[in-house]
């Protein structure tokens, strides 16, 4: 289960919740207490907080396993961290460049460990392979351009107008980072390429490893070689993405990420 406390003050305002960053943080954490007792708990319990009230609360479905069901969440801000490290079993990270996950991963396994806690990770980026690099890029630079020409006739109400932000709006700290990577440069660590960041804006997920799959699996397994044990990955061409790694791209990952912790155990 992936929480997400809400990043953007404007759409938390459309959906009618008024409430301040720090407090809808504090709120999530409290939330996954009460959710993780409920699907645990051997009978019905009360429960009397800071955002939530529940009395009697009990559920007769129970996880499938005695691992439990894990929870996901994310977010860079001090009170994100704080409420993740206590709660979360996987943390969400962004496909930034490979120091800044690092110094991510080494923050937050400290907060963790300061509550007994281990936390694993996951990265959030879009792949964008071809049989060579150089179709790669090329398929890239097709996505700009039909992402601009949509930007350009969105903002002249020649297509579907979405509610933009308000230029004063505070984003969420993950994704004012990725604006400052876009703007020092389209692409980092090689491969990793930041043009539909920068295009687009705070969108969320909108990074891309660039490049043939056994180039992105090798991009990718950087990532795992930092600790990060889960991908997840969503393509701008999504079922013809999903056809293509699932044929080429994830087979080279499973089998990096195989070959990886073959060397780690030999070691």
């Amino acid at each position: 289960m992936h929480h997400i406390s809400g990043g953007s003050e404007a759409d938390q305002r459309r959906d009618g919740d008024f409430s301040q960053k720090a407090d809808r943080y504090r709120r999530t954490g409290e939330f996954i207490d009460v959710l993780r007792r409920t699907l645990t708990s051997s009978e019905p319990f009360d429960h009397d907080g800071e955002f939530y009230r529940v009395e009697g609360a009990y559920s007769s479905v129970k996880p499938a396993t005695d691992a439990g069901i894990p929870i996901f969440f994310g977010g860079l801000s001090g009170d994100a961290v704080e409420v993740g490290a206590k709660g979360a079993d996987v943390y969400m990270l962004f496909g930034e460049p490979l120091a800044d996950v690092a110094e991510h991963i080494r923050v937050i396994r400290a907060a963790a460990a300061k509550v007994g806690r281990h936390i694993d990770f996951s990265l959030s980026t879009r792949p964008i392979i071809a049989d060579t690099e150089e179709e790669a890029w090329a398929t890239a630079d097709r996505i700009y351009a039909e992402a601009a020409e949509l930007k350009a006739r969105s903002a002249t109400g020649e297509t579907l107008r979405f509610a933009r932000p308000r230029s004063t709006e505070q984003h969420s700290v993950s994704a004012d980072l990725l604006q400052q990577h876009a703007q020092r440069g389209d692409v980092h660590d090689e491969r990793l390429w930041l043009g539909i960041t920068r295009l687009m804006g705070p969108a969320g997920n909108s990074t891309a490893p660039v490049g043939t799959p056994a180039q992105v699996a090798e991009a990718l397994l950087k990532y795992y070689d930092l600790g990060v044990t889960r991908f997840l990955i969503r393509g701008f061409d999504p079922l013809d993405d999903v056809r293509d790694w699932g044929e080429e791209l994830i087979p080279l990952l499973r089998e990096g990420a195989r070959r990886r912790d073959e060397a780690r155990a030999a070691a």
